[in-house]
């Protein structure tokens, strides 16, 4: 976003600002006024679902924004408490009448963060055209006026569907005791509820409103998942279910406190959905995940389709019938049968599920997942360069094709999303400027640390010498 109050700018499918900064009721009463007048023009009194998660004043936000959109002719209906982004997503798709959806939420971002993401008729996200038409659309003085909305329960009919995506009499029959860390975010309360009722021992943490979010960023990664790891061995759970801030994406813990990587939990997950939910088709899965999924993908007789880093990318492909899932690089995951977006209530449940199958530990499953499709070592260095020359580096990018790499010769070389070089034992490195800043993501994949981390050095080493 611009810095100056008065221009604001979408990112990927919304507006985040910090709350001292430009994150103000003015501004978010702005963008509902864009989204009004847009939606309004182009389906004239159609309904519009508005959630929120668990940041400071969010759900007066969304009152704001619904109080704005009906001013319209549109028929607001909010959310009457804090949901996750994927219950608003979920209700909106299965409602013939809606045209989309706004959900007051800065997802993973730390505290200080307000956000207003859109998302469009089928929760999926909204495209960067219609995003672009909002932006034009903003005034600088929006309307005074508000109409009458109604508040709605979008939690009841879409956790009764979660639950029956599951396998109820294998829970039942194990009740594995589960430790639920929803990190302060709109997933708390609504993950331990569906999860007791299915049969498990439930032990949540980080459950008090708090604006701070208890000095934690809501962020299902180390070293925010720390109190999730040491709570499973504390009390010696059998796993542990962490939920991002407004719930889209999900990360599991072992019963030994250990987080279960993107490269390890998605391939168990797909090997669920196609092993016991009958399940078979595409795996999309953006250029930066683990050859880890493109194996188990394989071995399971799915066929693998790359694209570009962006959810947008994976999205495009759900709407064509035969996508089975569609995997981020940090395990956001989207099971298009249940909705083209990321929803991390869904990853929990199908984790559970595999766990009171296989009558296993989630350590022993990991292994033996690693014994089949084998142990790869995986990071991100981030560059940071000035504008200069990160434009300047830019420029360069599309005619940079080097012909080694830390001593090795790739086999394929792409520069479909920045530079990618592939090479034979599946081990990979990606050069690609940030979209939004003067930042270039370097990542690297090889079955040892040594050599991960050597492709990361000479790559980063490229980037800051722009050759």
């Amino acid at each position: 976003m611009d810095k100056r109050a008065d221009i604001l700018r979408f990112g990927v499918d919304g507006w985040h600002a910090r709350f001292e900064d430009a994150f103000t009721d003015e501004n978010v009463a702005r963008i509902a006024d864009a989204l009004g007048l847009v939606w309004a023009d182009e389906h004239p009194a159609a309904t519009v679902y508005v959630g929120y998660d668990t940041r400071h004043g969010a759900g007066d936000h969304a009152r704001l924004v619904a109080g704005v959109l009906s001013s319209f002719g549109l028929d607001a209906r909010v959310s009457d408490c804090a949901c996750p982004t994927p219950a608003v997503s979920w209700t909106c798709a299965r409602d013939e009448r809606a045209v989309g959806a706004v959900v007051l939420t800065a997802s993973e971002l730390s505290c200080e963060y307000g956000g207003v993401i859109v998302r469009g008729a089928d929760g999926g996200p909204v495209s960067r055209e219609f995003l672009d038409r909002v932006e034009q659309a903003i005034s600088l003085s929006p309307t005074s006026e508000r109409g009458a909305f109604e508040e709605v329960d979008l939690m009841g009919a879409y956790l009764d569907d979660l639950g029956s995506w599951v396998d109820r009499g294998a829970i039942e029959a194990r009740r594995p005791k589960i430790v639920v860390d929803a990190m302060y975010g709109s997933g708390t309360g609504h993950l331990a509820r569906l999860l007791s009722e299915l049969g498990c021992e439930v032990v949540e943490i980080h459950v008090e409103p708090r604006d701070d979010f208890g000095g934690i960023h809501p962020d299902p990664r180390d070293p925010w998942a720390d109190s999730c790891e040491q709570a499973v061995v504390a009390h010696g759970a059998d796993m542990g279910l962490l939920l991002d801030g407004d719930a889209d994406r999900a990360s599991v813990v072992d019963e030994r406190g250990e987080l279960l990587p993107a490269r390890v939990l998605v391939p168990m997950l797909l090997g669920n959905l196609v092993m016991s939910h009958g399940a078979h088709g595409r795996v999309v899965t953006t250029l930066t995940c683990s050859a880890c999924i493109a194996r188990e993908a394989e071995r399971l007789g799915c066929v693998t389709t790359p694209v570009s880093v962006g959810f947008a990318r994976i999205y495009r492909e759900t709407l064509e019938s035969d996508v089975v899932m569609g995997v981020e690089e940090y395990g956001g995951v989207c099971v298009p049968s249940h909705l083209r977006e990321r929803d991390g209530l869904l990853v929990c449940l199908l984790a559970v599920e595999m766990l009171a199958r296989s009558g296993k530990s989630v350590s022993v499953m990991a292994s033996e997942l690693e014994a089949i499709v084998g142990t790869m070592c995986y990071a991100r260095r981030d560059v940071r360069l000035d504008p200069a020359a990160s434009q300047a580096f830019r420029n360069v990018l599309p005619g940079l094709n080097p012909g080694e790499l830390a001593g090795r010769a790739p086999v394929e070389v792409s520069h479909a999303d920045g530079l990618r070089l592939q090479f034979e034992d599946d081990s990979w490195v990606l050069v690609r400027p940030s979209r939004t800043s003067s930042v270039v993501r370097v990542y690297a994949e090889a079955p040892t640390a040594a050599l991960r981390d050597a492709l990361l050095g000479e790559a980063c080493e490229l980037v800051r010498r722009g050759l």
